[in-house]
């Protein structure tokens, strides 16, 4: 519906109201800048000056329930980033046509498929490709035929796990029988024929070559080791202070609490170790299996905090000069911003309808002057509840923007537009007649027609319906819009995507 009719509220934000709002911020401004720089250069001085006697106990806090549960947390959210990459190319290769008919088709000239998995290793520069087929029990790679799968051979349990698993895929660590035995997290996908029958298993594996990194960047950067543990409590991945092999339940101090943290308690601990204090954080990565340890030893990070106090003592007069210098323009900038979104609609970068009510009343003013015409445009998305309903809000709103931008590549440069309210947009055209903002309105349908919104690879079409109407002499501007309002209606009860004009 157009908003002319019962329920609409066609009364807007005067210019006055922004005017007013505006000058308080300047008066704001004015008073705050002083007040601001006189606290910045007390409080910088005061708490730089506290901070340094209250920054041993500070900084020991700041270790055990931030730093180091933010490297634990950053390790695990880049193994996971690590992880997709080889989930998704295990998954193209678990839906590839060509694995599934080779194997359909009785698994003929082997060195067809050994291409295949060789070509996936090199393109995608995984440490090792594979396919067990379940018929045959054969693993193959990208050299040809590695071995016969056996229910007797430890090194093949993993297989007939995900044989029985529900789950599409699994990842484990394993060593590379292909790969001299090299530690390698799998990507085992499970493959299956086009009517869900289980066919064998696929994937590719990777190094924990870029682990190793990451642990290495973590101790020269913070100074923390970081090591992973197993479940048994074997360390499997070190860093400085542990070996690959070394088991936690025998090393001094860490011995008494390793217990608590292979049953699965995850957390901040404590220990002493040579005569130092050293704090720990673990967590669980279930994709892996492991516990990684993330410690730091709490002499030397207290230290290093100190020096950094005393370093920030002598230099904060400095920076309280340069904030004091840049926080009035800092100020001025946020002014220009709010001043900026007073008038600016969110969603289309367009003229609200507060920015749009103090450009109607300029152009109102001029016309009255030079007798110019003036006429508007009032245009809504067809069936736009549909759009929502079928695509979500987020998509009905990628649309709305699309319209918005679309109407406005339409326009002249004299032209202005607004987002009126939800799917409403209203255009004010100046110096133009009926008959010319009627012909502009078929330009604006056309073009929003002719350029679908593209959302989630999702083409939507999407029309509009118009209504147009030209300033009568002397008509008010709420009169105006009832009229274009009403021509909207016309237009969408003769069956949407047209242009009506008003009488």
């Amino acid at each position: 519906m157009g908003i002319g009719r019962e329920g609409r509220d066609l009364e807007r934000p005067g210019r006055g109201d922004s005017t007013q709002m505006i000058d308080q911020l300047v008066g704001a401004k004015r008073r705050l800048v002083p007040l601001i720089s006189v606290v910045l250069i007390a409080g910088f001085l005061a708490t730089s000056l506290a901070s340094y006697y209250v920054s041993v106990e500070s900084v020991r806090e700041g270790i055990v329930e931030s730093g180091l549960p933010l490297t634990a947390d950053n390790i695990y959210s880049e193994i996971q980033r690590d992880l997709l990459r080889p989930i998704f190319i295990s998954s193209m290769m678990a839906h590839d046509t060509f694995l599934r008919d080779w194997v359909i088709g009785g698994e003929q000239e082997t060195a067809r498929v050994a291409k295949y998995l060789a070509e996936i290793k090199a393109k995608y520069d995984t440490v090792s490709s594979f396919f067990v087929s379940d018929a045959t029990r054969t693993y193959y790679f990208p050299d040809g035929v590695l071995k016969k799968m056996s229910r007797d051979d430890w090194r093949d349990v993993w297989y007939f796990r995900v044989h029985d698993m529900k789950e599409p895929y699994e990842i484990n660590v394993d060593p590379d029988f292909a790969n001299r035995d090299t530690m390698t997290i799998f990507i085992n996908y499970r493959l299956l024929d086009y009517d869900g029958r289980f066919l064998g298993v696929t994937g590719v594996g990777l190094t924990v070559t870029s682990l190793r990194k990451q642990v290495d960047a973590y101790r020269d950067r913070f100074g923390r080791d970081v090591y992973f543990v197993d479940t048994t409590g074997k360390v499997v991945l070190a860093g400085v202070t542990a070996s690959v092999g070394d088991s936690i339940l025998k090393r001094a101090g860490l011995d008494a609490i390793a217990p608590d943290i292979l049953a699965g308690r995850d957390g901040s601990f404590e220990y002493r170790n040579g005569g130092h204090t050293i704090l720990l954080n673990t967590r669980f990565i279930p994709e892996l299996g492991w516990h990684v340890f993330v410690e730091q030893d709490e002499t030397g990070a207290i230290a290093a905090i100190r020096k950094a106090l005393a370093v920030n003592l002598l230099i904060c007069l400095v920076i309280t000069a340069v904030v004091v210098l840049i926080i009035n323009a800092t100020v001025t900038r946020f002014q220009q911003r709010i001043e900026q979104l007073a008038v600016t609609d969110k969603l289309t970068g367009l003229l609200n309808r507060h920015g749009f009510d103090a450009v109607f009343a300029q152009a109102l003013k001029e016309t009255r002057r030079t007798q110019d015409p003036l006429s508007v445009a009032l245009f809504d998305i067809d069936n736009f509840k549909d759009i929502n309903d079928r695509f979500g809000h987020l998509a009905g709103d990628a649309v709305i923007h699309a319209v918005g931008e679309s109407a406005r590549r339409a326009l002249r440069d004299s032209d202005a537009i607004c987002r009126w309210g939800g799917d409403e947009f209203l255009v004010l055209l100046k110096g133009c007649a009926l008959a010319d903002a009627f012909r502009l309105a078929e330009k604006i349908g056309e073009k929003v027609a002719a350029t679908p919104c593209s959302y989630n690879n999702v083409q939507i079409p999407i029309t509009v319906s118009l209504g147009v109407a030209q300033q009568r002499p002397d008509e008010q501007a709420d009169r105006l819009i009832a009229r274009v309002d009403a021509a909207l209606y016309e237009a969408k009860s003769r069956g949407r995507q047209r242009v009506a004009q008003a009488s």
